[in-house]
């Protein structure tokens, strides 16, 4: 299965589908749909939520991609999608989840980034080499074996750059745990990847 490297939006699934709208209202409803782990962003904000189309035999396809292939917000994030499908009455549906292209932080909406930092989780820093709102495939990454140094997130509460990791993991997998120098509080950091 192929899909494009970037998230689409109900606006854009309306233009490439005038017709069906059906489609249009299953991406309207989809993007309500909350990350179960951070509520305040959608799982299309997040690029989880990759496309939604028409099947060969009419169903409504709705593609899913994991923050990671161990996510273990996956099932919920499928029965999510289900009971909103469900409540919506788009039936018959079916829920796709694929690993390649892989996600990537860049995928992350610029309003999900604000969401994030507000909800005291520091966004990603930097991109990882794919256009966000790239349509065209995938571009080939050189393969690093030892991790680039990224500047430290700035701490979500006060905006200081004096920041201290504390631990690789966070509250999720995803996520780093940090520490402001300046303000001591510790916060998440969404891991870039």
């Amino acid at each position: 299965m192929t899909t494009s490297t970037a998230p689409h939006t109900a606006e854009a699934a309306h233009m490439a589908h005038p017709a069906d709208a059906t489609l249009a209202r299953a991406w309207t409803v989809l993007e309500a749909v909350p990350d179960p782990e951070i509520p305040v962003v959608s799982i299309r904000e997040l690029g989880i939520l990759r496309d939604v189309r028409r099947a060969a035999d009419g169903a409504l396809e709705v593609v899913i991609t994991p923050t990671y292939s161990g996510c273990p917000a996956m099932s919920q994030i499928a029965e999510d999608i289900g009971r909103a499908l469900d409540a919506a009455e788009l039936a018959p549906y079916r829920i796709a989840t694929v690993l390649a292209p892989a996600w990537t932080t860049d995928w992350i909406t610029a309003d999900a980034r604000e969401k994030l930092r507000a909800y005291g989780i520091a966004p990603p820093t930097g991109n990882c080499g794919s256009a966000t709102g790239s349509t065209t495939a995938p571009q080939e990454k050189v393969l690093r074996f030892v991790p680039r140094a990224l500047p430290a997130p700035a701490c979500p509460r006060c905006g200081s750059a004096h920041t201290e990791r504390l631990a690789q993991f966070g509250s999720t997998a995803c996520k780093a745990l940090y520490r402001c120098l300046d303000c001591r509080e510790p916060f998440d950091y969404f891991k870039p990847y």
